[in-house]
């Protein structure tokens, strides 16, 4: 197992086009890292600079204390598994699985063992007489991990891959890629652009846009605590409602005003937000903490929502409404699944304060608060 280092990773392509803008990142040894991102943000240019199939262009990157920038990426010991698998279609699943090791003059009976142990790992054990057109999507991937396995390297660089396989599948996968670093306990970097994956899998999260990392943490931590407007709409589906209002005065405190709906600023944020009293802002709230009924003791607002639809997904509901007025910003809801409401129909819900968030639109950061259980 090996730590990895990012200083200042960049990385520039003849065209001056810079995918990758001066990164530091340090992944610990023995972590399941994710970089998540929309396409084209960097990520997957960082993990092929890590493997060693882009050069670096500037910057300096350490293995487990070594700097490797000139390694050749066969003398890194580390794995990388593609999206598309790249297994050898003329070739048996054990004779996929053994090839590396073979290339690396490992003994015979050394490869047999190492074969046998990750085929009862991944449950390819009846598959390994077979080629790979005649496996399934979900069978070709647990191979491909398997062939990254047996090699038994320092870390393992994942690039999207679970992003052939249909949505049962990537569940499943998720739980199983799970279980593998839980057992192994190796270095793991998965590189991915969906947010489910993301929050399920990493012990941390780097979130990249545009060749720059925008924000790094656990993953429940980047949720209720964005860095900005960016990572807010971007994580989680249906995001971050938001919505363009003011910082007013009211009475002795402060409430963000959205249209026609004044939601009072928690006493405990106060000091963090007085400074833009008077000034325009964008208002931040997630689509489940809106309830049904008020909670006591003021720790809820009252909001006005005109349906628009209602996406009925089985377990819940996704109510589409005009906030506070028929022609006020679209927000989305996450509602109980016996939640019915008609098109043009006026709702009222109630919003949680604690879990509020202001942003600046100008420079679209969010406004700093203390958190509150």
């Amino acid at each position: 197992m090996a730590s990895i280092t990012l200083d200042k990773i960049t990385k520039t392509y003849p065209n001056d086009v810079t995918a990758v803008n001066g990164v530091s990142l340090d992944i610990r040894d023995g972590e399941f890292m994710i970089f998540l991102g929309p396409s084209g943000c960097g990520k997957s240019t960082t993990l092929r600079m890590i493997a060693g199939l882009e050069a670096i262009s500037s910057g300096d990157l350490l293995i487990g204390g070594r700097r490797v920038n000139e390694v050749d990426p066969a003398d890194r010991d580390i794995a990388i598994v593609f999206q598309n698998y790249a297994l050898y279609p003329h070739m048996t699943v054990a004779r996929n699985l053994a090839f590396g090791l073979r290339l690396r003059h490992v003994e015979a009976s050394e490869i047999q063992s190492r074969i046998t142990r990750v085929a009862a790992l991944l449950g390819i054990e009846p598959l390994l007489s077979r080629k790979p057109s005649q496996l399934s999507g979900g069978q070709r991937q647990r191979v491909a991990l398997g062939r990254a396995l047996v090699r038994e390297p320092q870390a393992f660089l994942l690039d999207e891959p679970l992003s052939n396989l249909d949505a049962t599948l990537r569940a499943s996968m998720r739980t199983e890629l799970i279980k593998l670093h839980n057992s192994l306990g190796t270095t793991i970097v998965h590189v991915t652009h969906d947010q489910v994956e993301a929050m399920t899998m990493g012990e941390r999260i780097c979130i990249m846009r545009d060749g720059d990392i925008v924000q790094v943490g656990a993953p429940m931590e980047v949720y209720r605590n964005p860095a900005d407007t960016f990572v807010a709409s971007f994580l989680a589906t249906p995001p971050m409602n938001l919505l363009p209002g003011r910082i007013e005065s009211d009475g002795d405190g402060l409430a963000a005003v959205v249209e026609t709906c004044r939601l009072p600023i928690p006493a405990a944020y106060r000091e963090a937000y007085a400074s833009h009293a008077g000034k325009p802002v964008i208002v931040g709230l997630r689509p489940e903490d809106f309830q049904a009924v008020a909670v006591g003791g003021g720790r809820t607002a009252p909001v006005a929502l005109h349906t628009i639809t209602t996406e009925v997904l089985g377990p819940e509901v996704i109510l589409v409404a005009n906030f506070a007025s028929p022609g006020g910003p679209e927000v989305h809801i996450r509602m109980p699944r016996d939640f019915r409401a008609k098109t043009g129909e006026t709702v009222t819900l109630h919003f949680d304060l604690p879990e509020i968030q202001v942003f600046d639109p100008g420079t679209t950061r969010v406004l700093a608060r203390p958190f509150l259980p």
